[in-house]
C-alpha cells in the first residue's frame, strides 16, 4: 500500500514534530516508506492531500488537529471527484482540537495508533459540504468531516486560534474559557433555518450546529446521538435565553446532557439552509467549519452519504 502523511508541524504546540524520530520509526515499522508532506500555512493540507491522492497514494494519514484532518478530508474528496479513485483517510491526532478523533475512540500513544491504523479496515462514513460567504464577500464552499456550525462557535474559533496560549494549555480549558468570554459579549442573532423540505424556522439564536460527528469545542458533546454513517445530520439549535443561565449550563454539553434543555431544539436532515433575517450585516453569523472560521452566513449544508473511506 502506498501511504502518504500530511503533517502539521505546529499542531499541539509542535509535539509531533518534536517527537518525529519516534513517529518516523513507527511509520516505517507499520507502513514501510511513506511520502511525507509538511504544511506551512492554512490551506496547505488540502492541496497536499490532493497531490498525494492524485499521485497514487491509497492511504493518507492526517497528522495534526481537527483543522488538518478537515483539510485533508476536503482534499481527498476533491481528488476523488477528479480521478474516481477513493483514497483512504486515517488520523494521527495531535492539536488544540481533536474532537473528531475523540469520537473514534482511538488508542493512546503514537505507536498504538499507527498499529491500529495498519491493522484496521476502511469504513465508509458520511461527509458534509458547506457553501457560505467568505471574509471578502465572495461565495465559497468546502467539505467538512465533523461539525459545521454558526454563531457563538464561529466567534469562539477566531478567539481560540488567535490566543497565544494555544498549544500550551489544554484544549478543554482554552475552549471553555474562550466560549464563556465570547458568550458574555455575544449578541444573539436572528436567522431563518430550513431543514430539507420543512417550513423555515425563525429563531433568535446563539448557535446552530450541523453535526456529522458528536464532539466539538474541545470536548463538548454537542450532538450526542450523531452517527458518522447514517446519512443524516443532527442539527442542534441553541436559542436565545438568559446568559447567566446558559453559561451555567455549558457544563451539560460535555456529557451530552442538554437534549431536554428548554433552549435546545434538535432536528435531523440531509440539507440545511441558514439565512440572516432583517439586517444582513447585524445577523450575518460567523460560521465554524471543523474548528476554523473562514466566513459567515447565508450558508447551505449538504450531506454526502458514504463519501469518505476512513480507516480506524
Amino acid at each position: 500500500m502506498k501511504v502518504g502523511v500530511v503533517l502539521n508541524p505546529v499542531a499541539g504546540g509542535g509535539r509531533l514534530k518534536r517527537h518525529w524520530p519516534e513517529v518516523a520509526a513507527s511509520l516505517k515499522k507499520h507502513f514501510g516508506d511513506v511520502d511525507l508532506r509538511e504544511t506551512q500555512a492554512s490551506g496547505d493540507a488540502e492541496r497536499l492531500a490532493i497531490d498525494l491522492a492524485v499521485n497514487g497514494c491509497e492511504l493518507v494519514i492526517a497528522a495534526g488537529g481537527d483543522g488538518t484532518t478537515s483539510e485533508v478530508a476536503d482534499g481527498l474528496l476533491q481528488a476523488f471527484a477528479e480521478t474516481g479513485r477513493k483514497t483512504e483517510l486515517a488520523l494521527l491526532p495531535c492539536g488544540t482540537g481533536i474532537d473528531f478523533a475523540r469520537g473514534l475512540k482511538l488508542p493512546r500513544g503514537i505507536d498504538a495508533t499507527l498499529r491500529h491504523i495498519a491493522e484496521g479496515k476502511a469504513r465508509a462514513i458520511d461527509a458534509g459540504r458547506i457553501s457560505y460567504v467568505d471574509d471578502h464577500g465572495a461565495l465559497a464552499s468546502r467539505h467538512f468531516i465533523n461539525i459545521a456550525s454558526l454563531g457563538l462557535s464561529g466567534a469562539t474559533d477566531r478567539a481560540v486560534n488567535a490566543d497565544k496560549r494555544k498549544g500550551r494549555v489544554s484544549a478543554k480549558a482554552l475552549f471553555f474559557w474562550r466560549t464563556v468570554a465570547e458568550f458574555i459579549r455575544y449578541r444573539f442573532q436572528e436567522v431563518s433555518i430550513s431543514v430539507d423540505d420543512g417550513a423555515p424556522i425563525e429563531a433568535k439564536m446563539a448557535l446552530v450546529a450541523v453535526a456529522n460527528g458528536r464532539f466539538f469545542g474541545g470536548g463538548m458533546m454537542i450532538a450526542p446521538d450523531a452517527e458518522l454513517a447514517d446519512g443524516q445530520f443532527d442539527i442542534v439549535i441553541l436559542r436565545a435565553a438568559g446568559k447567566l443561565g446558559l453559561i451555567r449550563d455549558i457544563r451539560l454539553l460535555y456529557g451530552g446532557r442538554h437534549r431536554n434543555h428548554p433552549a435546545i431544539t434538535i432536528l435531523r436532515g440531509r440539507k440545511v439552509v441558514v439565512e440572516p433575517l432583517g439586517d444582513k450585516d447585524k445577523n450575518g453569523a460567523l460560521v465554524d467549519i471543523d474548528g476554523e472560521s473562514p466566513g459567515r452566513i447565508p450558508a447551505t449544508f449538504e450531506m454526502l452519504p458514504g463519501a469518505l473511506a476512513l480507516r480506524y
